[in-house]
């Protein structure tokens, strides 16, 4: 197992690789994988679900409910959303979005490939993903999962990040970057 640098990610390390060894007994990774996707999805797209996962206020029964509620609503089933009703009932929702980081890490790896994730200012054609990953493919020597998110505030260009390297192209940086050079200066 990696070594985490906090708490957090130790919780969501030790729990992603106990998902991924009972999905693979299962032989149901893809399926769970996309379970995962499907949830930090409604996750990215919902303020009372992020609400839900991140306070501590709720009590363990209301967030089972509520998991239990979502998760038979979105169809998501089997591991994914017994593991889910689990992770709500230890009260360790609060990292569940490194727990989907760190089983796609581990699926990736067993498949051998590498993942990297993508945070782009526009949403990516499939050619366009399809050139990424052949570059990625170059640098890393081996198959690359790309993950991309869309973010319209870096204005241009892209975000990379495979394993501990970071590539950033992205307009936004590039204009700190030169902000804070001309303050230098100035």
């Amino acid at each position: 197992m990696a070594q985490t640098s906090s708490p957090i990610s130790a919780v969501a390390e030790r729990y992603a690789s106990s998902l991924f060894e009972l999905a693979l007994e299962a032989k149901s990774v893809a399926k769970v994988e996309a379970d995962l996707s499907s949830f930090e999805a409604l996750l990215a797209n919902s303020a009372d679900l992020k609400r839900l996962i991140e306070s501590p206020v709720f009590s363990t029964e209301e967030q089972v409910r509520a998991i239990s509620a979502i998760v038979d609503k979105a169809k998501i089933s089997g591991l994914a959303g017994n593991f889910l009703r689990v992770v709500a009932g230890n009260r360790r929702l609060f990292a569940v979005p490194g727990m989907i980081k760190a089983f796609r890490r581990i699926a990736a790896e067993h498949r051998g490939e590498t993942a990297a994730e993508v945070t782009s200012a526009h949403a990516l054609t499939s050619a366009q993903e399809a050139e990424l990953k052949t570059a990625l493919k170059a640098v890393a020597g081996k198959d690359v999962a790309i993950t991309v998110t869309v973010d319209p505030s870096l204005l241009g260009g892209m975000i990379v990040k495979m394993g501990s390297r970071q590539i950033d192209t992205s307009l936004k940086t590039k204009l700190n970057s030169l902000k804070l050079a001309l303050k230098e200066v100035g």
